[in-house]
């Protein structure tokens, strides 16, 4: 079967441990980001699709790549979210706008 995508750092090894054959290569850093854009979609589809806590933790360890991928600050990410949640708040009173 042909996946061409993004997967796992362990998951040559558990096919292997299977007795099965994979084919494998690095990407380089245009296609790792390229990828990591599509694993980020993949994971959201799979969590709006089963909506459980294993595919919200999925998705979590995507942004957490791609935040050490893009070298965003820990502290300065949580500053920003922290500030844009001060100034227009989160998303916590269920408020649908209707009309503007």
């Amino acid at each position: 079967m042909i996946y061409n995508k993004l997967v796992r750092d362990r998951i040559p090894e558990i096919i292997a441990a299977k007795g099965q054959i994979s084919k494998t290569h690095i990407a380089d850093e245009k296609e790792y980001w390229e990828k990591l854009k599509e694993k980020l979609g993949e994971e959201t589809q799979e969590f709006l699709k089963d909506e459980n806590i294993e595919e919200l933790a999925d998705l979590m360890e995507v942004v957490e790549v791609i935040k050490k991928f893009k070298n965003f600050d820990s502290q300065k990410l949580e500053n920003i979210r922290l500030e844009k949640l001060a100034k227009r708040g989160g998303f916590e009173k269920r408020i649908i706008l209707e009309e503007s």
